[in-house]
């Protein structure tokens, strides 16, 4: 597609959405030495993809871990909340004032206005842009011994929003050298990253100096394990403590006090590229998204832990619901007569294989011939991105990347957009998402979300499956895991066992 700039980004946040689920509370004594709490294990199922560089889908495997902060963070109902910045104020439609609080990074230099201006220029020059920052464009300095002044190029009423992305994180300057971004000792969380074995392991202690107190854990030791039988079977035999992304059907197999569901606004969905091949012509298109059948695969596949799949933004998000449109200018299905496609998706999720299988069948039922490739998530998003698949099935969360409930319309769905595996431009679409973009009243911009949202379920480049519930695995001894409905976070200060 032209114009789309590669970018892995696992999903874009919405603006205050009221969630059905909540942060876990943390706190207590530690179970190991009381001076220096014990060390915690940890299995995430994602692996690092870009060297663990802070501008792409790296970037929630180091706030999950409590590595990396922004200036801002989101509360439990998606509300901008202070992290490196204790307040904030908007001093014109362009402009803001961040009031940096006391904080230190992990090399013990102290986070300054400098430091942070420094950083989100190094965000703003990377190529490709981090996600958060698709579409726009702005300017940090310094102002004083604790204000850092943030400029945007046109109006931004959700910056505060946007800030707390996890591709925004602030390092030291010492994280930025030639060709990469170190996170390695620079960041400002309650964790600091000491160690990274390629794609199996890594460890990281406690960063003792963190503004927001001292972790109760005395560090973390991750294991990278993409196969989720593999996650289930280390929780239940003790290997580990702490295991995301349960699949279904090993949830059985765990006792019932370690496992813990929590709602998402994550959602599986099927993205037919609209550049190339086959899926290029939209009755093609019409006609996949007609032979998709959710409920069997929410009840089927999810064993009734998802639900059926609505639109692109899923039921975790109450408002959406109530403003949802129906798509507009669907063409008219196509007879598929034997039509060849390959469809893709990736293990690191368990559920994705046996939904792609379950999607072959209802598509080879309707008349395509059908192709399965799976792969680890490493290895299929180039691909991916390039345009290399006639389908994808994906599983996004929507409100991983900013607090904007544009932003992944605008980076998945535009001819711009950053994540763009759907390869669809339209300029219907674009002029929808670009309207939206310029409405400053929350309830205004949801209602604009919705519009472009039908725009773009209407050209058919995606069919929403499954809206997800993830299961954690969590064993007995542990407490104050951060059972985040954004995925963004994991492990804090009161995590411990």
């Amino acid at each position: 597609m032209t114009g789309v700039r590669r970018r892995h980004i696992l999903g874009s946040l919405l603006l205050s959405p009221l969630l059905t689920a909540c942060f876990a509370s943390s706190g207590g004594d530690s179970s190991g030495d009381p001076k220096d709490g014990s060390r915690l294990r940890v299995a995430l199922a994602f692996p690092p993809a870009e060297n663990l560089s802070p501008y792409g889908a790296d970037a929630t495997v180091l706030s999950r871990l409590g590595v990396t902060e922004g200036l801002t963070a989101l509360d439990a109902n998606g509300a901008a909340a202070p992290a490196l910045a204790a307040s904030w104020r908007r001093e014109n439609d362009r402009t803001w004032l961040f009031t940096l609080r006391e904080a230190t990074f992990q090399d013990g230099s102290d986070v300054t206005p400098g430091a942070v201006a420094t950083a989100l220029t190094h965000a703003t020059d990377a190529e490709p842009a981090p996600a958060a920052l698709s579409g726009v464009t702005l300017t940090a300095k310094a102002d004083g011994g604790t204000g850092v002044r943030i400029t945007t190029g046109v109006p931004d009423p959700v910056l505060p929003l946007r800030l707390s992305s996890p591709s925004l994180a602030v390092l030291s300057s010492k994280a930025y050298g030639k060709g990469r971004v170190d996170p390695v000792g620079t960041a400002t969380g309650p964790f600091e990253l000491t160690k990274v074995s390629g794609s199996t392991s890594a460890a990281l202690d406690r960063h003792d100096d963190y503004w927001g107190g001292r972790a109760q854990a005395s560090g973390v030791d991750v294991r990278f394990i993409a196969d989720g039988t593999a996650r289930a079977s280390a929780l239940r035999t003790g290997e580990i403590d702490l295991a995301e992304s349960i699949p279904v059907a090993q949830a059985a197999t765990l006792d019932k006090a370690t496992r813990k569901e929590t709602a998402t606004t994550r959602t599986t969905s099927l993205l037919l590229n609209a550049r190339s091949g086959p899926f290029k012509d939209p009755k093609v298109r019409a006609a996949a998204r007609r032979a998709v059948d959710t409920s069997a695969l929410a009840e089927g596949v999810y064993e009734g832990h998802a639900d059926p799949g609505a639109g692109i933004y899923g039921p975790a998000v109450t408002w959406a619901e109530d403003k949802r449109r129906q798509p507009v200018g669907r063409a008219k299905p196509a007879t598929p007569d034997g039509t060849r496609i390959t469809l893709a998706t990736y293990d690191n999720r368990p559920e994705l294989p046996e939904v792609a299988q379950v999607l072959k069948q209802q598509l080879e039922k309707a008349g395509f011939r059908v192709t399965l490739e799976v792969r680890e998530y490493s290895r299929l998003e180039s691909d991916a991105l390039d345009g290399k698949f006639d389908a994808v099935v994906l599983a996004r969360n929507t409100l991983v990347d900013t607090g904007d409930p544009l932003a992944v319309l605008a980076g998945d769905y535009t001819c711009d957009g950053g994540y763009g595996i759907a390869q669809l431009c339209d300029q219907d679409v674009d002029r929808a998402v670009a309207k939206a973009e310029g409405i400053a009243d929350i309830a205004e911009r949801q209602d604009a979300a919705m519009t472009a949202e039908a725009a773009i379920l209407g050209t058919d480049a995606v069919v929403p499956l499954v809206h997800q519930r993830i299961i954690t695995g969590v064993g007995s001894s542990v407490s104050g895991v951060l059972l985040d409905p954004y995925e963004r976070t994991l492990v804090g200060t009161g995590t411990r066992r």
